[in-house]
């Protein structure tokens, strides 16, 4: 089997504009993403997905879109896609940066490896070691009544866990996780997101506070990546564990944050750390290190969301002390796949099927295709 072409897909399904995320840096309400789709000589195609939010990813449908024509597929095309060690290596050696890019094409080498050998994508990864994956639910930075309402919701929807952003202003945010406090009661574990926005004196005076008025049950990125002594020194001076997520995109970044002490766990996420291969590599930074690991979310649509579904069951390490953020698809309006993820009730199961265990919608794919 070899590759004979690379597709990409520029989509954009609309966002509910009641769940839209508000954080540090403005609001999530717009969310593009390009549609990856390798086909070869045996009829076989593998799916993937490209978080394409700038002020995000760092990424958008063009240079995507660009990189993977004019670099990726020419290193790939005749290659066999199922040596996904050896062509993710090509990858990264054709081409600096660009981790949403890369993954995109990695979990669709995936795809087509679990469809050629008829298995899942975890079947691959070793097997499930868990029949499902706790999630939680990601609360914007709303107005402390409409993000109370948020969190009466998700407790309706089946959500035993959430996080509120903060890092917005600081007598807001306190009241704002006061209020889903005290709307969700005592029972749901509660953290906060403060997306980097905090100096580390800000972080460890407004992290006790928190604490205070809703004892929340972690903070996360506190403080900008970049210094890890600077998260080092609030998860020093604070009672609550930390959580690294823009702090670590690649392995060594985790290396680095286990030797400084500066995180209690890891957020990972299969487009940020530039595939399945890497995150996991993360993953064992962390289980090495005595830490725990968690997945983050872009708000990933369906293919992306699967691939990080088959991360987290066939991977250890995640418990129900920190769940994923695996939800994205729960935030649009409508779904590219035919039958949409098993996501809900506080929990994310596989897809039936080989691979990913997705098929797009190619009405739906039409519909929402931008150019």
């Amino acid at each position: 089997m070899v590759i004979t072409s690379i597709e990409t897909i520029p989509v954009r399904v609309p966002i509910d504009e009641r769940l839209a995320i508000r954080a540090k840096g403005g609001t999530h309400s717009v969310s593009p993403f390009l549609l990856v789709r390798i086909h070869t000589d045996e009829g076989i195609e593998g799916l993937g997905e490209v978080s394409c939010t700038p002020r995000w990813s760092g990424e958008d449908q063009v240079t995507a879109a660009h990189f993977i024509s004019s670099i990726f597929e020419p290193l790939l095309k005749g290659q066999d896609p199922r040596d996904i060690e050896r062509l993710t290596t090509v990858m990264r050696q054709g081409l600096a940066g660009n981790p949403f890019t890369k993954a995109a094409v990695e979990m669709a080498l995936w795809d087509i490896l679990g469809k050629s050998a008829g298995v899942p994508v975890y079947r691959l990864l070793g097997g499930a070691v868990r029949e499902s994956v706790p999630i939680k639910w990601s609360i914007s930075g709303q107005t402390p009544q409409r993000a109370a309402e948020i969190a009466r919701w998700a407790v309706e929807q089946g959500f035993r866990a959430m996080k509120v952003k903060v890092g917005i202003g600081d007598e807001q945010d306190l009241v704002r996780v006061r209020e889903v406090r005290r709307e969700v009661g005592d029972g749901i574990r509660l953290g906060v997101d403060a997306n980097g926005a905090w100096t580390p004196a800000k972080a460890i005076d407004l992290i006790r506070r928190l604490t205070d008025v809703a004892n929340i049950a972690f903070a996360e990125q506190p403080v900008a990546p970049g210094d890890v002594e600077w998260l080092a020194e609030v998860r020093g001076a604070v009672d609550v564990p930390i959580v690294a997520d823009e702090s670590v995109y690649t392995p060594q970044d985790a290396v680095a944050l286990a030797r400084a002490g500066a995180a209690d766990v890891f957020s990972v996420y299969v487009g940020k750390s530039g595939g399945i291969g890497a995150s996991r590599r993360i993953a064992a930074v962390a289980e090495a290190a005595g830490l725990g690991w968690t997945i983050g979310s872009n708000l990933e649509m369906g293919v992306g969301s699967a691939a990080m579904i088959h991360l987290a069951l066939a991977t250890p390490g995640i418990t129900t002390d920190f769940p994923c953020d695996i939800i994205g698809p729960l935030y649009y309006t409508d779904s590219l796949l035919e039958t949409p993820l098993p996501i809900g009730g506080g929990e994310a199961r596989a897809p039936e099927g080989p691979g990913l265990g997705v098929r797009l919608d190619e009405e739906k794919v039409r519909r929402y295709r931008v150019e």
